[in-house]
Order: structure tokens, then C-alpha cells, then sequence
């Protein structure tokens, strides 16, 4: 045997909300786009990402602990409208 496991090991992140470990795929990416939280739900988009579970409560407790400036490290505050509508869009929160 050469000791490999039968399944793909599947990457984890941590929700920048609620602190949790979940996976990459339970979780959103978010970029910072000219001052302002951006979705990036494929993955592709450039520059550093932070993850949020697609919740109003993790999105919530994000911007209440301010995170997202710290993870994204831009200096200042970030909007997140476009954020917030697009998880009551796609996520019907």
C-alpha cells in the first residue's frame, strides 16, 4: 500500500465572524475592492481573501469585531452594503 488516503483532504478556513473552522466551500470569500467588501463566491478574484459563513449573524459579528479591515490589512474602515445584499440575495437571510 502507499499509505495514501482514498479521499482528498478538503481545505479548511476560518470564518472571520464566528471564529470557526469550516470548509472552503461552506464558507465566502471576501476581497477588498476600492474600499469596500467585495464577494468573491468563485474564488478568482485577485488580492488577499478573507472567509465569512454566508450568514447575517457571521457577517454581523465580522463588522462588529471589525475584522474585516485586520484580515483583509487595509488601513480604515470597510462598506459592506454589497455585501450584506448579496447574502440576503443568494442566501435569503
Amino acid at each position: 500500500m502507499s499509505g495514501r488516503t482514498p479521499t482528498r483532504a478538503c481545505p479548511e478556513r476560518t470564518c472571520v465572524g464566528c471564529r470557526e473552522r469550516a470548509a472552503r466551500t461552506a464558507l465566502l470569500r471576501i476581497v477588498a475592492v476600492e474600499g469596500e467588501c467585495a464577494p468573491d463566491p468563485r474564488g478568482t478574484l485577485p488580492g488577499r481573501g478573507a472567509y465569512v459563513h454566508p450568514t447575517q449573524v457571521c457577517l454581523d459579528q465580522a463588522v462588529r469585531r471589525r475584522a474585516f479591515p485586520r484580515a483583509l490589512r487595509v488601513p480604515g474602515p470597510l462598506d459592506v452594503k454589497a455585501l450584506r445584499q448579496y447574502v440576503e440575495q443568494t442566501h435569503g437571510c
